[in-house]
């Protein structure tokens, strides 16, 4: 039972048999995994409110880790005002996230799943786009393009949201910093016809984290495509410190290097550089403690690495007239290569996959 007292179970805010009116068109389920989001479910759901597209024709399944803040009431309370919107909360004991999408998908009574996370604004527009381009057959999954911005206040926090666009930080990850239409390995979140997970099954709740990538891969190997459009938009809020930053990096990490266990062709070089370069500098410091010339080696693979990130982050210094970025932008991109190479490595040295925090 959550500390706050409250049994968990189903929260039917309002009942969908209520609310299908317009059958001409598809019926869209939104799921969204949740855990203690209570500062910014209300955006979320505040966003699919307003987005063009039928209310009539989408429910929301919000499938909750048994959240112990006020998630739950935040929802509640935006049904009071918004009764003319489908919306749901369904337990997830097991607080992971692929248990909380595969929960939602067999909740699901769309023809249409579009996934979605409690900490991202979608545009108006963005249900319509999925929609359409599922129904053009564009691809199999059909996403957008992420617009990251701080998750706090403060300038570190509006550092930590460019770095985590910077091609530094996200390197050929197109969803992170915007690309012309086509084919893409992944993408974030993403939307399905409900019959993909007949085909190709669900998402692996053995991966704590790199599950959309995952069922992206299957995607691919059962001749589907994965497909994006960058005017398909979501604004992502980023992790507000440096510690929660290294946390979710070092969990992404860890558990790339699962899925790469399994699928090592989809290596991609931006994957590969951060845990060769962690090993390369460990192992500089390490013989560096015997051969007093690998510490020359060493601090200048330091020198070079800190040169290369603060003149990656000096356009952005410049446009916002901020020179605390010079500082904050390379700090954030050095967390998440160290953190993301460490927990690589890490799940490397692991027999058996166990749950990896962050």
């Amino acid at each position: 039972m959550p500390r706050n007292g409250r049994p968990p179970g189903l929260l039917d805010c309002a009942p969908l048999e209520r609310k299908i009116t317009n059958k001409s068109a598809p019926l869209v389920s939104i799921i969204v995994p949740c855990y203690n989001e209570e500062h910014t479910i209300k955006l979320l759901l505040e966003a699919i409110y307003l987005q063009h597209f039928a209310r009539e024709s989408m429910e929301i399944i919000i499938s909750d880790g048994l959240s112990t803040d006020h998630t739950r009431e935040k929802v509640a309370e935006f049904c009071k005002t918004h009764s003319d919107l489908a919306v749901r909360i369904i337990d997830n004991p097991g607080r992971t996230i692929p248990a909380a999408l595969n929960l939602a998908i067999r909740e699901a009574r769309g023809d249409y799943i579009v996934r979605l996370d409690a900490h991202s604004i979608p545009m108006k527009d963005y249900v319509a786009r999925c929609v359409a381009g599922l129904e053009a057959q564009l691809g199999d999954n059909v996403g957008g393009i992420w617009k990251i911005v701080p998750g706090g206040a403060g300038w570190i926090s509006r550092a930590i949201a460019v770095a985590a666009s910077h091609p530094l930080g996200a390197g050929d990850a197109r969803y992170r910093h915007g690309a012309r239409k086509g084919e893409v390995d992944t993408l974030p979140f993403g939307a399905y016809r409900r019959d993909l997970f007949k085909r190709i099954g669900l998402f692996d709740e053995n991966l704590l984290a790199n599950e959309d990538y995952e069922l992206n891969v299957r995607i691919r190997r059962s001749g589907g495509k994965v497909w994006m459009d960058p005017q398909i938009q979501t604004t992502y809020l980023a992790r507000a410190t440096i510690g929660d930053l290294m946390k979710q990096y070092w969990r992404y990490g860890f558990w790339k290097a699962r899925m790469l266990a399994r699928y090592p062709q989809t290596l991609r070089w931006r994957q590969a550089l951060p845990p060769v370069f962690v090993l390369g500098l460990s192992g500089l410091a390490l013989f560096s403690l015997f051969l007093p010339i690998v510490r020359i080696g060493l601090a200048a693979a330091l020198a070079s690495y800190s040169v290369v990130l603060i003149i990656g982050a000096l356009p952005h210094a410049i446009r916002s007239r901020d020179g605390r970025h010079l500082i904050g932008i390379p700090m954030a991109i050095a967390a998440m290569h160290f953190s993301w190479g460490s927990g690589f490595l890490w799940s490397l040295t692991q027999k058996r996959a166990g749950k990896a925090g962050g």
